[in-house]
């Protein structure tokens, strides 16, 4: 339980302090907006460019634990979709609740537990997770609200639209660059490298103080219909999902077995409140679930860790 309290206690305080300086009117009512901009153009592109493109072949090519993972995310994923799409939902919300249900909080809170919880052994794991959702599971979740937002235009035309704003977000761009730096071979120089240090580590604090700062606005009235259902798609059912294909379909090794079931029991990480924020989408709902899956992952995270023999 400690160790769990250590690694998501500062995320709780970021989202605090965000929270506390728009509340004392220290950070102004378009710092949300601005604040997540910095993220989605420069600081998440920095890190995921830095990932793909210090990323070696043999740390990510883990056949069994790659499908245990995306069957979980992407399971999770496609049901919340079909299911918000047959509620005649718009395809952007509905890609947005999905998003939500399935997006887990590898970069933030997953690479310091397993680090924690199982040593430095445990970081290849988290690499190999962190790069699914956000190259694969972010990208597909992408291409659903560029879809829905171009829909009605036309099979050809919306393909074309949806192809061309694909091509040009920082967030699908920068890991296809990261890849071809290292299908190249090349090293990242010290100077660039320690930029995209820099940027990179500023995205995870900016994006927790600009949920905080959103979440200090005004809230419509009354609760939000739909959130604890995304909250225990992400915190019950994708983890149960991946353990069952880790342990019993594909008998991975302890190592990854115990890493599939605590990254997938992950809360939801800031990534679906980035994109309705980048989008102008109502983000209430998201923002809600990210925040009530980090306080149910207290809970649930510390059952996986009792259950696991380490």
């Amino acid at each position: 339980m400690s160790s769990v309290v250590n690694v998501v206690l500062p995320v709780f305080a970021l989202i605090f302090l965000g929270y506390l300086c728009r509340r004392t009117n220290r950070l102004g009512p378009s710092a949300a907006s601005e604040l997540n901009r910095f993220v989605v153009w420069l600081g998440l592109p920095a890190l995921l460019f830095k990932i793909t493109a210090t990323s070696t072949w043999a740390e990510v090519w883990q056949p069994g634990f790659i499908a245990a993972f995306s069957i979980g995310c992407l399971g999770v994923f496609a049901f919340t979709l079909l299911y918000r799409v047959m509620q005649k939902q718009p395809l952007v919300d509905a890609s947005l609740d999905a998003l939500g249900a399935s997006y887990a909080n590898t970069g933030y809170v997953g690479f310091p537990l397993c680090l924690l919880i199982l040593g430095e052994a445990g970081l290849q794991p988290a690499l190999v997770a962190s790069l699914i959702v956000v190259c694969v599971l972010f990208a597909l979740a992408l291409a659903c609200v560029e879809m829905g937002l171009h829909a009605g235009q036309g099979i050809a035309k919306t393909l074309a639209k949806v192809s061309r704003s694909l091509s040009m977000n920082p967030l699908v761009l920068a890991p296809l660059l990261g890849g071809a730096w290292a299908f190249g071979g090349l090293e990242l120089p010290s100077g660039p490298k320690t930029l995209l240090d820099l940027l990179g580590a500023a995205a995870a604090p900016c994006a927790l103080v600009s949920l905080g700062l959103f979440l200090a606005q005004p809230q419509p009235s009354g609760p939000v219909r739909g959130v604890w259902p995304l909250v225990l798609l992400k915190l019950i059912v994708q983890p149960a999902l991946t353990w069952y294909f880790a342990a019993v379909v594909f008998e991975l090794e302890p190592l990854w077995v115990y890493s599939a079931l605590l990254l997938s029991a992950l809360p939801t990480g800031t990534g679906p409140y980035m994109l309705a924020e980048f989008y102008g989408r109502e983000g209430s709902r998201v923002s809600r679930v990210v925040l009530l899956s980090t306080l149910g992952s207290l809970v649930t995270l510390s059952i996986c860790l009792y259950l696991l023999p380490v």
